[in-house]
């Protein structure tokens, strides 16, 4: 008996694609060029461990002074980078909220950078649970995070449903015994919703 949803966030929420922001304030050659050069993700997975937002962004931007500009803008540009939001799925976490059923948070995001991102999306304070990686200092897919789950909830296996555009992080999930979705479109989750008896058709439109 399912207990608690569990949704990522990044491209289920909110749409993720920081390659196609720079797309849009540079040829795609140089964002290209920029990218191959920079690990700008790699940059961006130590945010989500816990470090400083801004600090770490501007100290990469000074370690590559061909793109100083362009990499702070991965600070400047972040609610234009983290958008928009997918009005389905959050209608999903709603529904799901308005019959009780509690819906947790289980995100690779930094603490500044979600602070912020709050302030433009206020339903990112609606969860009845918040896991976000920078506060646990550890990301999915480490099993780490997912067992810190289970015990700060008292919650696990098939109690839990969980949702993620990522393999690899359905991949542990399911390790744990969780039930899992991947993530390909709010459609293919509110059916899934739907099958497990948790939404009417209706609730889950």
């Amino acid at each position: 008996m399912v207990e608690a949803v569990i949704f990522d966030i990044g491209n289920v929420l909110i749409e993720w694609q920081p390659e196609r922001h720079y797309d849009r304030i540079m040829p795609r050659e140089t964002r290209e060029a920029m990218f191959a050069e920079v690990d700008l993700h790699g940059m961006n997975d130590e945010i989500d461990r816990g470090a400083p937002f801004r600090e770490t962004i501007y100290e990469w931007a000074e370690k590559y002074p061909t793109w100083r500009d362009a990499i702070r803008r991965w600070h400047d540009d972040w609610i234009e980078m983290a958008a928009p939001d997918i009005p389905h799925s959050l209608r999903l976490m709603k529904a799901l909220q308005a019959k009780g059923m509690p819906v947790f948070s289980l995100t690779n995001f930094g603490i500044g950078s979600y602070d912020y991102a709050a302030t433009h999306y206020p339903f990112l304070r609606e969860f009845d649970r918040d896991f976000i990686s920078g506060h646990m200092g550890v990301t999915k897919p480490d099993p780490k995070i997912y067992a810190m789950v289970e015990e700060a909830t008292g919650l696990s296996g098939a109690q839990l449903i969980f949702t993620d555009d990522r393999a690899d992080n359905i991949a542990t999930a399911h390790t744990f015994g969780w039930k899992t979705h991947l993530f390909e479109g709010p459609e293919g989750w509110a059916a899934r919703l739907v099958s497990e008896g948790l939404l009417s058709e209706a609730e889950a439109a």
